[in-house]
């Protein structure tokens, strides 16, 4: 059985309501539909990953609640291992609250709850978990300490380490020299290179992906949305890799989607170039569906997404 993959990261329920407006402060509008999906950037990459049919793991924490309970139930429907998804006593689990309007706003509070109390020693329990995984994927939505302290520890263990910095925020380079792989969009991107996002183009990606290689990340694969995804690899390969033609719905998990298809290519022995054409063409699906993880696709739509050459450009 090939070493598995493992996610350290955030499990949310998203409550999404639908109205033709969102209201100002102290008003109360009418909405005309709910829904509830599961959520948070670290359940969705290893959702995507199982949905690959690839061996996935997490490590996170829910509160002990009836969405707790609905989110667990959830993850191991993907096919993700959730032994190590422990249940925080006395504490809600994670939820933004998403209000849209008829016009595609939005309005968004997230509630951190249990992917909050994910704390250092919480990885020290699944350290036998993170010393025999093939990769690590991570995020921003977890405390800092926890982060910094996987970094470490995946470098102490020689496991290679997938980090999706998001939200976006600047990051220290006792974290960056630490990753193997550096996964920015186009806003992460700005914020670690501290541009203005307009500032972000295909000219200009080289010079942010170099910087971001000085101040430690081995590889960054920057995520560029409709024209693709630039490669600055250790190696020094130097790529634009196309983005793909789809009539998109919902691009939320897009970016999730690509990451966990990203490790799941690697772990699979592509090429960096193949792993990132294969991980776009996962997010290009992801973006044709609504929701979050009800949008990551398995395998055999992947690669019929490949071998419909619809790439741009």
């Amino acid at each position: 059985m090939p070493a598995s993959i493992v996610v350290v990261g955030s499990v949310n329920l998203d409550l999404v309501c639908v109205g033709k407006k969102i209201p100002a402060p102290g008003e109360t509008v009418q909405g005309d539909q709910f829904q509830m999906f599961h959520g948070g950037k670290g359940a969705n990459q290893a959702v995507a990953v199982g949905r690959l049919g690839y061996p996935v793991s997490m490590i996170a924490k829910v509160g002990d609640d009836d969405f707790g309970r609905r989110l667990r139930q959830g993850l191991r429907a993907a096919h993700v291992n959730i032994r190590a998804v422990s249940t925080a006593k006395a504490t809600a689990s994670g939820v933004a609250l998403i209000t849209v309007d008829n016009k595609g706003q939005n309005s968004i509070t997230v509630v951190p709850g249990a992917n909050g109390e994910l704390r250092p020693q919480d990885l020290k329990k699944s350290l036998p978990l993170l010393r025999s995984a093939g990769m690590i994927l991570t995020q921003l939505e977890v405390p800092m300490e926890t982060v910094e302290y996987l970094c470490g520890l995946a470098t102490r263990l020689k496991v290679p380490l997938m980090l999706d910095p998001a939200p976006a925020r600047a990051l220290p380079r006792k974290i960056l020299r630490c990753v193997t792989c550096l996964t920015p969009n186009e806003t992460e991107t700005a914020a670690l290179c501290g541009i203005a996002p307009g500032e972000l183009t295909p000219a200009t990606a080289p010079e942010c992906a170099e910087k971001l290689q000085c101040e430690g990340a081995a590889n960054v694969i920057i995520k560029m949305g409709r024209y693709g995804a630039y490669i600055a690899a250790a190696d020094g390969l130097r790529r634009m890799v196309p983005s793909f033609r789809v009539k998109a719905v919902d691009s939320t998990a897009a970016g999730d989607a690509f990451n966990g298809a990203l490790a799941v290519a690697l772990m699979r022995g592509f090429s960096l170039e193949d792993a990132v054409r294969f991980a776009a063409a996962a997010g290009a699906v992801s973006a044709t569906r609504a929701g979050a993880q009800t949008s990551m696709p398995g395998e055999k739509e992947v690669m019929q997404m490949l071998n419909g050459r619809s790439r741009r450009g």
